[in-house]
């Protein structure tokens, strides 16, 4: 189990709470876990323990600290469901690249290195290229990011590896946004894609009626064998 821990913002004026959770012994890297639009709650919190489990640090930072204080919701249940597509439609993405950027700066201090990667869901997929695009982190994973393909334009500022894992039954990534992603990115010497058949938007949940067991467990061997390529 972690505890929550404070981190700097870029600009040194503000602090915003992170889950952080330290393995045992020394971190042979550090995992940033980006958030679905639930918050922090009990999944990405497992999600972190695990990445401990594995020799990491983890580290999930609560990236609507601006917008609600200690957002933890259940995907399940409709009325919270609601209520984070409304934290959604609020939160600036960019300003939350910034947050991911001060965690990554906080990562690399803690373990004195600067194998620093990420990997998000959901929301947090879509973040996960972003700061791909965007930062100097060291590999970067996204689940079912929505919107990819509008970031198409930022491909060129890749420079470390990046995974996708798509589902293809994706309610809310449609087949054209799906074509777009791999006619961008197939031939992107950093990237790496992963198609799931059938499977919908989710399917890595940790908790709850989302998940599917084989191809989240396939998805995330992918994913421990890709950090411990590029980061351990």
């Amino acid at each position: 189990m972690g505890t929550m821990e404070t981190v700097k913002t870029l600009t040194g004026d503000a602090e915003f709470p992170c889950y952080v959770v330290k393995p045992d012994g020394d971190a042979k890297a550090a995992v940033i876990v980006i958030q679905e639009i639930f918050g922090v709650n009990k999944g990405i919190k497992a999600k972190c323990d695990h990445w401990a489990s594995l020799g990491y640090l983890a580290l999930a930072p609560d990236l609507y600290w601006r917008i609600n204080e200690g957002t933890d919701l259940d995907a399940d249940v409709e009325e919270e469901f609601q209520t984070a597509l409304d934290l959604m439609g609020k939160f600036d993405q960019d300003q939350g690249i910034r947050d991911i950027e001060a965690t990554v700066h906080y990562a690399q201090a803690a373990i004195g290195s600067h194998k620093v990667g990420c990997v998000g869901y959901c929301l947090g997929g879509r973040l996960a290229f972003m700061t791909a695009c965007r930062t100097d982190i060291r590999a970067s994973v996204g689940y079912y990011g929505v919107g990819i393909d509008e970031l198409l334009g930022e491909k060129q500022a890749i420079s470390h590896e990046v995974m996708l894992h798509i589902p293809t039954a994706d309610g809310f990534v449609s087949p054209e946004a799906q074509a777009a992603m791999h006619e961008g990115l197939d031939d992107h010497p950093k990237v790496t894609l992963h198609d799931y058949e059938g499977l919908d938007h989710g399917f890595a949940a940790e908790f709850g009626k989302r998940r599917d067991e084989a191809a989240a467990s396939l998805a995330d061997r992918r994913t421990e064998t890709f950090f411990e390529e590029h980061l351990a």
